[in-house]
């Protein structure tokens, strides 16, 4: 169909930067853009193509070298605060690292000051109810307004509906739904845990920086971190061709290279293996592997 961009890269849609490109493409930059997508899902329909929708800054790690069905790219950009109500609502394209920061330094507004430096959007966070330093998304999360594929109209999602559990929601285990805007009551910090850790600090000096999605496995608990596991079973640092998990952190899982994803497959596999053998626990990733 013609507006669809054909073998479009997307590599830079995976904060890895694997090689990657996608058969069929379309971004979504305006809200005009949304009323293509009943056309879109009856070409995939039609032909068979599954479809996957992603933001800026989403967590994926693609496992492919050309995917060979159709991405859809939310850019959707916009957001407002209002001072009176504590309310924010912002299109699901906007970086929460930059909300969070503008809010703090115009607005005198600190609750999401953790927010501050992490990578993403907010239909990032929302679809995996991201979090940090025990302030997840969910805590402050009123209503979504999304597109719903099945019925091709326009829904309201109440926090109930979305059905938040650590690292997920209803976005991302019913795959139904294309994530517009969200609004967001911003008066009352609610915490999982309390914590005073200054993440600008750590974000700056215990973080790595580039090719990375950020922490890569799930955390199995408060006691047992998976940085820590993988720390224990020698694997802090270790490479695996183009593949290693850094020596700041060792649940950063990075990527020095441009050669294949199946690097950084073998190293997930090999971290899985050891942390079972010695602990008996599994980790799971936190990050989305993205198959053909």
């Amino acid at each position: 169909m013609d507006i669809l961009l054909k073998n479009h890269d997307i590599s830079q849609l995976s904060n890895f930067h694997t090689p990657a490109t996608a058969q069929y493409y379309f971004e979504i930059s305006s809200l005009e853009d949304i009323s293509k997508l009943t056309e879109i899902y009856n070409f995939s329909e039609k032909n068979n193509l599954p479809v996957l929708i992603v933001w800026w800054g989403t967590n994926l790690l693609f496992a492919f070298d050309n995917y060979k069905w159709i991405v859809i790219q939310n850019s959707l950009k916009w957001w407002s605060y209002h001072q009176e109500t504590s309310k924010l609502e912002a299109y699901s394209s906007e970086s929460i690292w930059d909300i969070a920061q503008i809010l703090e330094s115009d607005d005198g507004q600190d609750l999401w000051h953790r927010f501050i430096g992490l990578p993403g959007s907010i239909g990032w966070a929302v679809f995996w109810n991201a979090g940090c330093f025990w302030l997840e998304t969910e805590n402050n999360f009123v209503s979504a307004k999304v597109w719903n594929i099945e019925t091709q109209s326009i829904e309201i999602l109440s926090k109930e509906d979305m059905e938040f559990t650590y690292r997920s929601s209803i976005l991302k285990t019913s795959g139904k739904y294309f994530l517009i805007s969200v609004i967001f009551d911003l008066s009352e910090k609610i915490e999982k845990y309390h914590s005073d850790v200054d993440n600008l600090d750590f974000r700056e000096n215990k973080q790595p920086k580039w090719n990375t999605c950020g922490s890569f496995f799930k955390n199995p608990s408060k006691e047992y971190s998976a940085g820590r596991l993988i720390e224990e079973v020698g694997l802090k640092w270790f490479h695996h061709w183009w593949a290693f998990f850094s020596e700041l952190h060792a649940n950063f899982l990075m990527f020095d290279g441009k050669w294949s994803y199946t690097d950084l497959l073998e190293l997930i596999e090999i971290a899985q293996e050891k942390v079972k053998k010695q602990f008996d626990i599994e980790i799971t990733p936190e990050v989305r592997i993205i198959h053909n």
